[in-house]
């Protein structure tokens, strides 16, 4: 059998219609959930709160979350319950969406790029100890495709410096870390619930912690810095009506709308687990076949939920580029992404004096990355159709 010609070069795509990388799974009970709160007396800072931020707890195993906005809000969020603030410096990794070092700005500090480890392409514990210095008061540590990062050897790294551990986990709702749900490790873990999230509100986002002093200031940050708890109050109550204003908030509430469909996709989490762990299998065994891709290696620490996907190419064994691979499988309809664009090649960054060649493997590691469709819904026939159109265009464009 010859080798198939591409979509792209006049041969016929794989498929007909358009798959894209990420789509939110969403059933009867999730539209009965919302329906449900639309119909009641509360439609935000009601009941659906607590309740979600008790399911969380459950999920986890950390003894306190405070849901809110959105995943960037729970980052900023953590920022500043861990002290952030201006001349302060954040240690995090450039292979992530910008929220993860833009959480250090909105404190007035300014972030520090580690490099990611060459075969997980999470950040390395290694160039975290290197990165940090007397300014350094964080680590904001991204659990990259939903792999959990080293969080030992990072915990060890922090505590011996005194820093604060956040853990940007907005991929990695469902992973564990040695047994242990992701979220009840470090110091805070924020969450996103984003569509193209493992578990989703439209919107949404959680801070996860273990510490009641973290706890309340998340409490006060969320609302304005707003309180009803007379504990926390400099005056004295004048009625049921009173509150203050103790310090400085935003409003980065959840509406019960989000709550009650984040608690309903939470019931379904071990079916995406699983359907989404069932995928990357598949996929590694048939990509470990191909000379043209490198696998993402996985710590065996952490039993991972997979949030995306990473095709790597191997350069050298292509007379393509990334681009033209990309180009390629939308010809097929196979619709992908990269993630993620190093944060400091932005334009606003290297306004900042941020220049390219501070993290060598990450940027190494963008330049031959290409996100596949990944998402519970997929069928059989879906995996399958990406899987030969990853091998097709690899199989046409590859070296001798």
């Amino acid at each position: 059998m010859g080798i198939e010609k591409p979509a792209v070069c006049g041969g016929e795509p794989v498929r007909d219609t358009k798959l894209f990388y990420g789509h939110q799974y969403i059933d009867e009970a999730d539209i009965q959930a919302v329906v449900d709160v639309l119909k009641s007396d509360y439609l935000t800072c009601g009941p659906k709160i607590g309740e979600l931020e008790k399911k969380l707890c459950e999920v986890t195993g950390a003894r306190y979350a405070v849901v809110c906005s959105n995943g960037t809000a729970a980052l900023h969020m953590a920022c500043m319950a861990a002290g952030i603030g201006p001349g302060d410096e954040v240690v995090t990794t450039p292979i992530t969406f910008a929220a993860s070092a833009n959480c250090a700005l909105y404190c007035g500090a300014r972030p520090v790029f580690a490099d990611i480890c060459e075969d997980t392409y999470n950040i390395d514990p290694k160039s975290v100890s290197e990165r940090i210095g007397e300014k350094t008061k964080a680590v904001v540590a991204v659990d990259f495709t939903g792999q959990s990062v080293q969080l030992d050897e990072l915990l060890a790294v922090c505590r011996e410096k005194g820093l604060v551990l956040i853990e940007d986990g907005a991929h990695v709702i469902g992973t564990k870390y040695k047994g242990r749900p992701n979220g009840s490790i470090a110091d805070m873990t924020t969450f996103s619930f984003h569509p193209v999230k493992t578990v989703t509100g439209g919107e949404g986002g959680a801070v996860l912690t273990n510490s009641e002093d973290y706890y309340q200031k998340l409490l006060l940050y969320r609302s304005h810095g707003i309180t009803r708890n007379e504990d926390l109050m400099e005056g004295r109550p004048e009625g049921g009506w009173y509150y203050e204003q103790v310090g400085l908030g935003y409003n980065y509430r959840m509406t019960d709308m989000q709550a009650a469909l984040i608690i309903s996709q939470l019931d379904k989490l071990p079916l995406f687990s699983k359907r989404r762990k069932e995928i990357v299998e598949r996929y590694n065994e048939a990509f470990s076949r191909l000379p043209q891709i490198a696998v993402q290696k996985e710590i065996p620490e952490s039993d991972t939920t997979r949030h995306l996907y990473i095709l790597r190419l191997v350069p050298e064994k292509l007379k393509i580029g990334r681009k033209e691979f990309f180009d390629a499988l939308a010809a097929e309809n196979i619709c992908c992404n990269v993630h993620y664009i190093p944060t400091y090649y932005f334009p606003y960054y290297q306004k900042m004096r941020y220049r390219k060649g501070i993290c060598p493997k990450a940027e190494k590691l963008y330049e031959e990355i290409i996100s596949l469709p990944l998402y519970y819904a997929m069928t059989d026939r879906d995996v399958e159709d990406v899987i030969r159109a990853v091998a097709k265009i690899a199989g046409y464009y590859g070296r001798e």
